[in-house]
């Protein structure tokens, strides 16, 4: 049960967000991020060959994204979080010292990987650390700041691995993308966790085999808890619908961009894009505060305005793209706050990562779906098609009422916190 407010959980909740900001900050400190494009390029390799090499990245994702979940409701989520950096730092390391097909390819599955073990353990270990304190309340404050810290030390990455590289080339960025892994792998060694671990028995219990008969009964639970739990079940459909499609559309601005400027501006209209993805962030304490109906208004507005930027073939409706990606990254993160707050059982982690299993396929659907849809439509008119399902959302959200208020109990089969 959380404990009252006092000095003392002040001083715990403080401890673990900065701890948890800094693991968000290095985790995307990545100088490899702005040239590995050209890395492989530079390697011999074709563009169908880099596009491969994506999929590689996106497959590895979807495959370990729910056992990594029930992995991390099975042992402890900060080992998990301290040794996911360690594969990224494996797999960058290769790319410099042996830069080659295969082993960028093994690069990405590890790359995969880091991403997969962090997703739904990061999430789980914060709310229920904050819940411990009596502070679960702030989760939404402190996971909108670490995703606005992510993206400005993306930029930070950018900024610097221009004149690393220029002082020695992809062996320098290499090496600096390998140490601040390390460092985040130590920091996230620092994260406290106070839960015990669900019991896992069966055969492979020792090692807490994700396809034990222990972790299976985690996964059956968190099932079950979807079917059973009206507020989980309505968050698990929101979440990938509402983060799937703008942060696969996000992968496209820069193409959008060149359509109406030449290729020395693309820079800055990506970045006042991605200043309205941490202006989001920031803003999901206030999203969260949102009557239902306000809130649907804040979703249907977004795809309005995104449409008209993109569809405006002006550099100045690249304002009306960022005010639409605020909002969507807003509404997201508050989606992701409404899941955390409606889970009754204890595998929050696997709940999570059911989510985020969700927001890959439709990630990977918005893919198939624009480069489809690029064979007879420009990119202004394609991010205006994939404007409208927000409509329906917002339309759906408005019928919908206010979220279920969190279950106190869970179904039968699943533990309570």
């Amino acid at each position: 049960m959380p404990v009252a407010p006092s000095a003392a959980p002040t001083t715990s909740a403080r401890r673990l967000t900065v701890n948890f900001y800094l693991y968000a900050f290095l985790d995307e400190f990545v100088l490899l991020y702005p040239v590995y494009a050209l890395l492989f390029t530079d390697t011999g390799l074709s563009v169908a060959q880099v596009s491969s090499l994506f999929v590689i990245w996106s497959l590895t994702g979807v495959v370990l994204e729910v056992p990594s979940g029930v992995w991390a409701d099975a042992v402890s989520r900060r080992l998990l979080l301290a040794g996911a950096p360690l594969l990224g730092a494996a797999g960058f390391g290769l790319w410099v010292v042996a830069p080659s097909y295969w082993a960028f390819a093994l690069g990405f599955v590890l790359w995969g990987a880091r991403g997969a073990l962090q997703s739904g353990a990061a999430e789980a270990l914060l709310f229920d650390e904050l819940d411990r304190v009596g502070r679960a309340d702030r989760y939404g404050r402190v996971i909108g700041r670490a995703s606005t810290i992510g993206l400005l030390a993306a930029l930070l990455a950018i900024a610097v691995a221009g004149p690393v590289f220029a002082a020695g080339g992809y062996v320098a960025v290499g090496i600096a993308s390998v140490l601040a892994s390390l460092l985040c792998a130590a920091v996230g060694l620092a994260l406290p966790e106070h839960r015990a671990p669900l019991p896992v028995d069966g055969p492979g219990a020792e090692t807490a085999d994700p396809a034990s008969p222990g972790c299976l009964a985690i996964l059956r639970s968190a099932l079950v808890e979807a079917r059973h739990n009206p507020g989980v079940r309505r968050a698990l459909l929101l979440l990938p619908a509402m983060l799937g499609i703008w942060g696969a559309l996000e992968e496209y601005v820069p193409l959008l961009a060149g359509t109406v400027v030449p290729a020395s501006g693309v820079p800055l209209l990506v970045l006042l894009v991605w200043l309205g993805v941490m202006l989001g962030g920031l803003l999901t304490p206030i999203g969260q505060r949102l009557p239902a109906g306000r809130f649907a208004v804040a979703v249907g507005a977004a795809p309005v305005a995104l449409a008209l930027g993109a569809l405006s073939g002006r550099p100045a409706g690249f304002v009306l793209v960022a005010a639409a990606f605020c909002a969507l990254q807003m509404a997201s993160l508050v989606a992701d706050v409404r899941l955390q707050e409606s889970i009754g059982g204890s595998a929050r982690a696997t709940m999570t990562s059911l989510a985020g299993l969700g927001t890959e396929l439709v990630t990977i659907g918005v893919y198939g779906g624009y480069a489809l849809a690029s064979t007879v439509a420009g990119h202004g008119a394609i991010f205006a098609l994939f404007a409208l399902p927000y409509l329906a959302l917002a339309v759906a959200l408005r019928w919908a009422g206010p979220p279920a208020e969190p279950r106190s109990d869970a179904p039968e089969g699943v533990e309570t916190n």
